[in-house]
């Protein structure tokens, strides 16, 4: 446990349900902004937010880094300035997963497949504002969000030439690294990689790497909200996400590009699971996450195919419907989240300038928990 202690920081949000939301291919994909995680307001972000346009990476397709679909990925900069001159934030774009020949099909005809679906511009809210009064610490930094066209979380290495398939996440992130380095990013004196979800889970798998991009002397953290899916049973005793994550690894290749810390005691799918990755992860990572994360519960937890008669249809829409017996299964679900790291609080934790517990009691103590009933 302590290397654990030395480079991990891990903040529980217990009391509302993570928005940083993706699912399987059917899943309503919602993802949300930062400046929900960091205090500032919905109205403050929609005043006049900094657009920045979408940038392809020209020379990815020698490198055979390409989306689903074979087009170009991309990424937005804004470009720091003063103090933020030589600091760089990438954020890695979260958006689900394809697991099988037809979700990537349909994946190849949207912005999460194709760089011809993606926005041309971007608002640059939250973490990536270049406000000071809504983002104190990073509004002056070099601020990067890289696409998401592979469905990989960038860690895939494959093709299928039949659909007119390309999984080249690894090759995507290769390129996009490469780039931003040539950019500027090599000057780096402090360099912080976040992700969202899907692109949470990519900033785990590759925080290494990116360490690696630098000399010793430059400060390299690594943050990932909402990205510590676990392997965890279903209701009906099963293990979903395992099998959809299986799907993935053995689809796209991932398998050859997960970490060998991992792959030499456990099987690739166990090794796309953070919490089989982050004890071995030497540069220090902040962990984000809802211990009752809407997505889990709803798509892993409880999904239709685990829950046939519906009864926990009431109950994962709206906890105040559970029952004791459904509020102690998620309380479970909770304290293998609380097992699968320790704790911790973003600008104060990559600055060090304060530890701050922030672990909430279990639900339904904590009545904050909104309701998820979708019209």
């Amino acid at each position: 446990m302590g290397k654990l202690v030395l480079g991990l920081w891990v903040i529980f949000v217990l009391g509302v349900f993570s928005k940083c939301i993706v699912g399987f291919e059917h899943f309503n994909l919602t993802e949300l902004r930062f400046e929900s995680l960091y205090g500032v307001s919905a109205a403050s972000a929609a005043s006049n937010p900094l657009v920045v346009d979408l940038t392809l990476i020209q020379g990815a397709a020698a490198q055979g880094a390409v989306c689903l679909d074979g087009t170009l990925p991309g990424y937005h900069l804004d470009r720091g300035s003063g103090s933020g001159e030589n600091s760089w934030l990438i954020q890695l774009e979260g958006g689900g997963w394809c697991n099988n020949r037809r979700s990537c099909v349909y994946r190849k005809t949207t912005r999460r497949g194709s760089s011809n679906y993606m926005e041309k511009r971007i608002p640059f809210t939250g973490i990536l504002s270049n406000k000071a009064e809504e983002n104190p610490d990073f509004f002056n930094w070099n601020r990067v969000k890289l696409r998401y066209c592979d469905g990989a979380s960038f860690a895939g290495d494959g093709e299928d030439k039949a659909a007119k398939l390309e999984f080249k996440g690894q090759q995507i992130w290769s390129a996009a690294m490469e780039e931003l380095m040539s950019r500027g990013m090599h000057n780096a004196n402090q360099a912080l990689l976040s992700g969202c979800s899907a692109g949470g889970l990519a900033s785990i798998l590759h925080c290494d790497e990116f360490r690696d991009l630098f000399p010793g002397s430059t400060k390299v953290k690594c943050l990932s909200d909402a990205g510590l899916f676990l392997d965890a049973a279903d209701v009906s005793g099963g293990h979903t996400l395992r099998k959809f994550f299986g799907g993935v690894v053995s689809l796209q290749g991932v398998q050859k590009n997960l970490p060998s810390t991992c792959t030499n005691h456990l099987d690739p799918t166990s090794c796309f699971f953070p919490e089989n990755l982050i004890a071995n992860i030497k540069t220090p990572l902040f962990i984000l996450n809802a211990a009752y994360d809407s997505w889990q519960v709803q798509e892993s937890l409880a999904p239709a195919s685990a829950d046939p008669s519906g009864y926990w249809r009431d109950c994962k829409m709206d906890h105040a419907q559970c029952t004791e017996a459904q509020v102690q299964f998620l309380q479970g679900f909770r304290n293998h989240m609380l097992n699968a790291g320790i704790a911790l609080g973003v600008g104060d934790w990559y600055f060090d300038r304060a530890d701050i517990k922030a672990i909430d009691c279990p639900y339904p103590c904590d009545k904050t928990c909104h309701n998820l009933v979708f019209k």
